[in-house]
């Protein structure tokens, strides 16, 4: 055990002194999906002295192929993320202290998560929740790092509260209708790429090592041969609600939250974003297609039925997922397909 982490101690930039204080530091990551398994697997590996991993999932069939951390036996029982997450890590490193959580991220939560945690690394499936882990990181000044993939491409990028712009700064608005791994697919190597730039950050956050911290936008296409780092200090805005001097924090307000609701009678739940949007039904319809469900559209809603599921989607973004009272299988459904 004395020589466990020699080879990470001989890179200079981390050293004892580097892995004395990583061992001191508690990371939490949002997710334990593709991104967040293999991040929590690097950190485990890395002796992080405390780790806490928050999901609201269980292991499926279709996650083996990128969830490094999950078994056959995990899909078969369809045991919780973070449990079996837990489980494989301890396993790996008994030293680390590992708190898992199988909940949905709410914003009450997440304050609550966020107040004693040294770094916050998204591994999430959904803008919304990106948005409120933005806005608790800058209420308590926690660096976090935002990370995503599909398809082939990756996105990630550092975020220090009151140096560097923050994800608000750059969104300006949570972006909706994007494509997700179960309508476009996802391979493991971009979900690696992410991962490394993550972890990488991460530990130079860890062992005190702000300098080398890249202050860049860093996306890639691992099949289309594309890859771009973007400096983004400019796009600061002093009148950022999120991070700017009048703050509001406006994405842990509930008026700013998906609504949801258990429908009396129907075995449904109606989800329906913070604001109205308008849904292009068409484009929606050929996208679910592909996932090989039942699709039905008429001029005003389109039906797909999936296993024992049926979701109703409305122009107005309004979705009725049919088939359970489950607020959070509804929002996984509703995030899985819809972004």
């Amino acid at each position: 055990m004395n020589n466990r982490y020699s080879r990470q101690e001989l890179f200079t930039p981390i050293g004892k002194a580097g892995q004395e204080n990583i061992s001191r530091k508690h990371v939490l990551i949002i997710g334990a999906g593709a991104l967040g398994s293999a991040g929590a697997e690097a950190l485990v590996r890395a002796g992080i002295g405390q780790l806490t991993i928050v999901d609201r999932d269980y292991v499926e069939w279709s996650n083996l192929q990128r969830q490094q951390l999950y078994t056959e036996d995990d899909a078969r029982n369809r045991l919780p993320k973070v449990i079996a997450a837990k489980n494989r890590l301890s396993a790996i490193n008994s030293s680390v202290s590992i708190e898992a959580i199988i909940a949905d991220a709410s914003a009450l939560e997440l304050k609550e998560w966020t107040q004693n945690v040294d770094l916050i690394i998204d591994a999430t499936d959904n803008f919304e929740t990106r948005m409120m882990i933005n806005d608790a990181a800058q209420m308590y000044g926690i660096p976090w790092i935002y990370g995503a993939c599909v398809g082939s491409y990756g996105i990630t990028y550092t975020i220090i509260p009151k140096k560097t712009p923050c994800l608000s700064c750059l969104l300006g608005t949570v972006p909706l209708g994007g494509l997700t791994c179960d309508t476009a697919g996802i391979i493991g190597p971009a979900v690696n790429m992410v991962v490394s730039y993550q972890i990488s950050e991460a530990l130079k956050i860890l062992v005190g090592d702000s300098d080398s911290l890249r202050n860049k936008l860093i996306s890639f296409d691992l099949w289309k041969n594309q890859y771009s780092a973007i400096k983004v200090e400019k796009l600061k805005k002093k009148d950022c609600p999120s991070c700017g001097k009048e703050r509001t924090y406006p994405y842990l307000s509930f008026e700013n939250q998906t609504k949801t609701a258990v429908l009396c009678g129907r075995d449904s739940v109606q989800i329906r974003p913070a604001h109205p949007v308008v849904r292009d039904l068409e484009a929606l319809e050929k996208t679910l297609q592909k996932q090989g469900g039942t699709v039905q559209r008429n001029p005003y809603l389109l039906s797909f039925s999936t296993g024992s599921h049926r979701l109703v989607i409305f122009q107005d973004g309004r979705v009725i997922v049919h088939g359970t009272k489950n607020i959070s299988e509804a929002k996984t459904l509703y995030h899985r397909y819809f972004g």
